[in-house]
Order: C-alpha cells, then structure tokens, then sequence
C-alpha cells in the first residue's frame, strides 16, 4: 500500500519502518525543516518496551548512547538541599535523549521510507479509493492509508476528527524549556527550584557539558497563543518566572538567544475511536498526555501492534479495529498524566512540604519506582511473525 506517515519524532519513524520493511510504500512528513535537535532525554521502563525495540533491530544503538539519567535535587533559594530523588526515579531502565532516539529510528528506516522534510498537510479528502492529500507546499497526492503520528496538536486529527468526537483537556500546568550556556558550571545531579505553582531546573546538557538543559513548569489557566511564534512563547514564561530568586535570571537571560524552545501545556487528548475508514492515529495524537505519562514507551509499541496488525489481517480496516482493541484498555491508564504538574510543581507552600517530605523518606520513593515500572506491565505484547527483523503476514 501507498502510505502516509505525519510526524518525525518517534511514532512516526517507528511506524514507517516497520511498514517499509514489509514492502509498502512509505512517506513521512514533517512540518520541521530537520530532525528536532531538543536535548531532553526520554526513558523506557519495563521489557515490553525493550522487547520491541530489540525487535526493531535498534535497543544496542540506543544503549551505546544511554544518558544513564540524572538524579533531582531539590533546593531552596540558597542552594540548600530540600530532597533529593535518585537517577532511577525518573531515568527508567534505558533512558537516551529524544534527539537520539528519533535520529537511531530513522537512520534504521530511512532506507525504507522517504522523508520529506519542510512541509505539511493542508487538507484531507476522503473516499472509497483512497484519500486526497494536498499539501502546504502545494503538492497533491493520493494514498491508501495515512496516520496521523503528529503529537499532541495533530493536524490529522484537526483534519479528519470532528471537534466532537476528541476531548483535549488541559491539566491547569504548562513546561517549557531550552539551552543556556552552562555558567553555573552544573554536573551531576539536576537542580530544581520551586515556589508554589512553579518550578524552574537547570541540568547539564549530557552530550556537551559546556551547555546546559533547562525545565520550568508553571501553574495557569488555558492560554492563547501561536504554537509556531517563538517569540510569543518567550514573553509568556518571562511574564511568569521575572522576579523570582535563585538562578532563575541568570537562566532567563539565555532565554531570547534560544533557537529551540520547548513550550506548551500539560493536556491530556482522548478520542471516542482512533481511526475513520483509512486514517488512523499513533502515538500522542490520538491517545496523549504532554508530560508525566509513558509516551514514548507507548509510541514505540502502538507503531508494532499497528503494523503488526496490517500484516497480520488481509483488510486494513480489521487491523484498525485489532489494533485499538489491543491497546485502548492499557493506555487509557499509561498516557494519564493528570499528575505531572501538581508533583512537579505544587500550588501551594503546603503541598511543596508534604512532597518533599514524603518523597525524601525511601520506602515512598521506592514505592514510586514500582508504581512506574507496573504501569508499563499493563500493556501487553503480541507476538507478531517476524523473519529478518520484518513483520510478515502470518
């Protein structure tokens, strides 16, 4: 089949090359004019996850360039320790920047796929035979399949989902992040600063430790702003951070030379069903949650069981059908979420205390840990036919 992919950070690269690899004719699109180069790391825990990326032929890759993870020290206005979390806490079992991971996926699939960077899809035009794709570039084509593996803000979804059929909710938080030379000379464990609704962290950059990562969380109401206005962007976390202590000046300062920044809500999208009669959803597009859940773990395995599912069934539309039958139960509860900004950043001076007490004492953390690790239990694997690392039709 002829087959359109939206989106070039994980779900996307990972769908196209299982597809690529079985013979269909794949294209990926990205708005971006390049491979996002963000240096935020992300993390897999639990053998599910591993288990499909060793069947994709990628888990040694990615575990030559593991981070090995940060532990979180938290720290009042003079740099006293508050808590401290280790790096397992946050780092899972195999824990890489998403830049690398979205650069090893597709240089294991680009062979299979075209990408075409720089562009966009402007309409959708479904029907018997296929559907219609104009592009923002101008070009028009016809495809069998398309999967929207476009993130939270799919322009598939937008396209082909009535606004009644998805519910984005906003979570009341919003995390926003970018690079700053690395002045305080930060290594070792990641800083991080809070007054009530808001956090703001600094982390040296794991692959240069001249530059250094920052994270910074606020509490709020829904905002309106340009997703594609960087500047805009810019003036909203400095109206939110000016004037509070530690470092934060001094990281705000890095803030207008920033060529990429981080920047949105903590949401939470779900939708009543994830395909229409040839388009489907991956990933965050169809069952996401900003910050706080196991995408990424998640993007990779719903990029398996969906091409899984397309090699396995003679009619794509059963495979749809298979694929969030499969799924839907296990990451409705994974892509929660819900509580990502209020543990990072508590609203109030009480609920700061109560988590950094509770969480410096080691059989609560532990207990976190756990609660992590199970949460990736839940999904569960099938066992496709593969021969050469290929999903072949059984």
């Amino acid at each position: 089949m002829k087959v359109l992919v939206s989106g070039a950070s994980v779900a996307g690269p990972s769908v196209a090359l299982w597809l690529g690899r079985a013979g269909h004719d794949v294209t990926v699109v990205e708005i971006a004019p390049a491979l996002r180069q963000g240096g935020y790391a992300v993390d897999f825990r639990g053998e599910v996850f591993t288990t499909v990326l060793d069947r994709m032929g990628v888990l040694a890759d990615l575990r030559s360039l593991q981070t090995g993870g940060n532990a979180m020290r938290f720290v009042d206005a003079s740099g006293r320790q508050l808590m401290r979390l280790p790096a397992e806490f946050a780092g899972g079992e195999l824990e890489v920047l998403r830049a690398d991971l979205s650069r090893v996926l597709y240089e294991h699939g680009r062979e299979h796929a075209t990408y075409r960077f720089g562009d966009s899809i402007a309409s959708l035009d479904e029907h018997a035979d296929g559907v219609d794709v104009r592009f923002e570039s101008g070009i028009e084509e016809t495809y069998d399949l398309v999967i929207g593996a476009d993130g939270m803000h799919s322009v598939v979804r937008r396209l082909a989902w009535p606004k009644e059929r998805v519910v984005e909710r906003h979570l009341n938080y919003y995390v926003g992040g970018w690079e700053v030379p690395n002045t305080l000379g930060v290594s070792g464990d990641t800083l991080m600063y809070n007054v009530p609704g808001k956090l703001a962290s600094v982390g040296a950059d794991r692959r240069d430790p001249g530059l250094a990562q920052t994270l910074f969380v606020f509490k709020s109401k829904e905002l309106t702003y340009n997703r594609r206005d960087l500047d805009q962007q810019k003036a909203i976390l400095r109206a939110q951070f000016t004037g509070l202590g530690w470092h934060v000046p001094e990281l705000l300062e890095g803030l207008p030379a920033a060529t990429e920044l981080y920047f949105d809500s903590i949401s939470r999208v779900s939708v009543d069903r994830w395909s229409t009669d040839r388009i489907v959803l991956l990933g965050d597009a169809g069952y996401g949650a900003t910050f706080g859940a196991l995408g990424t773990g998640t993007a990779v395995v719903g990029a398996y069981v969906l091409a899984g599912e397309l090699a396995r069934a003679r009619d794509f539309r059963v495979a749809f059908d298979r694929y969030e039958t499969r799924l839907r139960k296990s990451v409705s509860t994974t892509q929660d979420g819900s509580r990502a900004g209020s543990f990072m950043a508590p609203a109030t001076r009480f609920g700061l205390t109560a988590r950094n007490r509770i969480l410096d004492i080691p059989f609560f953390n532990n207990q976190m840990i756990k609660m992590a690790q199970k949460m990736s239990e839940l999904i569960e694997l099938p066992d496709y036919s593969l021969q050469e690392g290929k999903l072949v039709q059984e």
